[in-house]
């Protein structure tokens, strides 16, 4: 079909094409001179000493002694033998479920809720007993285990 005989819609769509084509190769263009204009010193930011960002570089002779290498601890530091906690813990039932087999205990020292399940249950609780336990990892996190009535 030559172009003679296409419809003057199909021509305006070419024409739009054509249009568009210009522009992107216009813009396309503009992106290149602009890239030779400017230059990576333009582009860097520097960090003051308030933590604010700034086109200056900081003074050398404002610059701080840094931190001495012997000082930097890489990892966690060793716990000390004043950190160790009694394994026997004491607390409050604060909700038992007996239908469920489930509850938790508020811990005296702590008050962190630990989970207990009626399988390391030795004595039979109820909401409000003072009870002493040990804390294990449980599957979701730490679990009360041998859970008995202080009497």
């Amino acid at each position: 079909m030559g172009r003679s005989q296409e419809t003057f819609n199909k021509k305006e769509v070419r024409n739009k094409k054509e249009k568009k084509r210009k522009e992107k190769e216009k813009k396309k263009l503009a992106r290149k001179e602009n890239e030779t204009k400017g230059s990576l010193d333009d582009m860097i930011a520097y960090v003051d000493e308030f933590g604010m960002l700034t086109s200056t570089p900081p003074d050398p002779t404002k610059k701080k002694k840094g931190v001495k290498l012997e000082d930097i601890e890489i990892g966690v530091p060793n716990r000390g033998a004043a950190e160790e906690i009694d394994p026997i813990r004491k607390g409050i039932v604060s909700f038992f479920n007996d239908s469920k087999g489930y509850g938790f205990i508020k811990d005296m020292e702590t008050k962190e809720s630990v989970f207990v399940h009626v399988n390391n249950v030795i004595d039979e609780i109820k909401e409000g007993n003072l009870v002493s336990y040990e804390v294990e990892m449980g599957h979701k996190g730490p679990a009360a285990v041998r859970v008995k009535i202080v009497k």
